[in-house]
């Protein structure tokens, strides 16, 4: 398995303080495929912090903290990608 130039395996920095360490991540299955995705309660993080940053500013550690979560949806998103064309090409 290889990725190409223009697709790099995204670097994680850190992870968030406030994402637990159990129950962060759901797997489902989709078309064959396991598929992670930030639990309901890691999303409402997110989407608070997001609420915040519209409404006022955020803090630098609130700043740091969504900076975070970005990265992780970034990694999942390219595993979940990964994950596709791998059962994509098996399938051809």
């Amino acid at each position: 398995m290889t990725t190409t130039q223009t697709e790099r395996i995204p670097a994680l920095r850190g992870l968030p303080a406030t994402l637990p360490r159990e129950g962060a991540i759901e797997i489902e299955l989709e078309q064959g495929v396991l598929i992670f995705r930030v639990s309901n309660a890691v999303q409402e993080r997110i989407e608070k912090l997001l609420d915040q940053q519209r409404e006022a500013s955020l803090t630098a550690a609130e700043e740091l903290e969504l900076g975070q979560y970005e990265e992780v949806d970034d990694y999942l998103s390219f595993v979940n990608r990964l994950s596709r064309n791998v059962v994509q090409s098996q399938q051809e």
